[in-house]
């Protein structure tokens, strides 16, 4: 969508809704295209990081958009990519104090993949996709919509990684609560092991792309 949306389109128009729409489906950004797969394997262990780290993406795509649109028409072509990344180093820093300031812990689980953010192919490519040629509200709508579309990802995976592999959510026991090692059940220490992320991505994709099979074949 390279077309500038015109002002005078309600803020909210169906164009617009499928800007968010779209990215936490037909177009997701993990299981249709492929992108930013690596955080989703070094991240989801635990559910928390997953929905900080998706929180984190959220931020910086959805502001990091609205910059690049804002200063689009001052930004020199040959030096596009210089000012994308200065953007998002800026705004990942700022993530990444925060969370050393209010959610240490976090922080440190995440270690060095809050700075990875920066290589995060998914924005740099909605910034020189979609930031660069619209106007700043459609340039944030595309944002938060493909950073929600990676971030159900993350949780997902975050999700029914802890569960099975630890039995709790968000440290919280809940096989134990719910009895089921009564009846015999141990935790899969696998689960929590990295190969692990990507065969429950895997499936998240065949289980997404066997539903959109339509669209694979148009394509």
């Amino acid at each position: 969508m390279s077309a500038e949306i015109k002002e005078t389109e309600p803020l909210f128009s169906p164009k617009n809704r499928k800007l968010l729409s779209i990215p936490l489906n037909r177009d997701n950004p993990i299981t249709m295209q492929v992108l930013g797969v690596c955080s989703a394997l070094a991240v989801t262990a635990k559910l928390e990081p997953s929905v900080v780290m998706a929180l984190s993406v959220v931020f910086v795509l959805g502001v990091g958009n609205v910059v690049i649109s804002l200063l689009r028409k001052t930004i020199p072509p040959r030096i596009r990519i210089i000012v994308q990344l200065t953007v998002i180093a800026t705004l990942v820093i700022l993530v990444d104090q925060f969370l050393l300031a209010f959610a240490y812990d976090v922080s440190r689980q995440l270690s060095v993949f809050v700075g990875l953010i920066i290589t995060n192919c998914i924005i740099m490519g909605r910034f020189e996709a979609f930031g660069m040629a619209n106007k700043p509200w459609p340039s944030f709508l595309d944002g938060i919509g493909n950073a929600l579309g990676y971030g159900w990802i993350l949780i997902a995976v975050g999700f029914f990684r802890e569960l099975l592999g630890s039995g709790t959510l968000w440290g919280y026991p809940v096989l134990e609560k719910i009895g089921l090692y009564s009846t015999g059940y141990e935790n899969n220490g696998m689960m929590i092991l990295p190969p692990m992320a990507l065969i429950v991505v895997g499936i998240i994709i065949w289980v997404q792309r066997s539903r959109e099979r339509d669209l694979i074949e148009e394509n």
